[in-house]
């Protein structure tokens, strides 16, 4: 190691451009950090300008439909539940209680299987569980 050592020479150019560049590294690398978060940051606002431009052209589109005297007549019915002279309304009010309506059906599967022939007693049976049934189906 000190023969290696030994064989360097270093004249005066070499020790001020070896300076030059550790001063300059000393100098540009706070910089250089300095300049990439300043990079993230602006893309994150610019990110959030877009965002807020996006809800500001859905609240432009919200306006729009507000202006259309059919929209306005639809969610008052909906949403107030107004109805026109004359009308009659239901509201329906399930009361059932959850746990008793029929849960989600498991996918079908790809076997077939062979189901008994005589349909008409299966026929007869599902009727009379339907209509003695105090739970209600839920529509596919």
């Amino acid at each position: 190691m000190r023969e290696w050592a030994s064989g360097i020479r270093l004249s005066a150019f070499s020790v001020i451009m070896l300076s030059l560049v550790v001063l300059g590294a000393w100098v540009l690398v706070p910089t250089l950090g300095t300049f990439i978060d300043q990079r993230q940051k602006i893309a994150a606002l610019e990110a959030s300008v877009q965002v807020t431009e996006d809800e500001i052209a859905n609240l432009i589109a919200e306006r729009e439909r507000w202006t259309d005297p059919a929209y306005i007549t639809t969610q008052a019915r909906e949403r107030l539940y107004y109805v026109k002279p004359g009308e009659v309304v239901y509201l329906i009010d399930n009361d059932l209680d959850p746990s008793a309506l029929p849960r989600e059906q498991e996918p079908v599967s790809d076997t077939l299987e062979e189901k008994p022939a005589d349909w008409m007693p299966q026929l007869l049976r599902t009727v009379v569980s339907a209509g003695l049934s105090d739970t209600a189906a839920v529509a596919p």
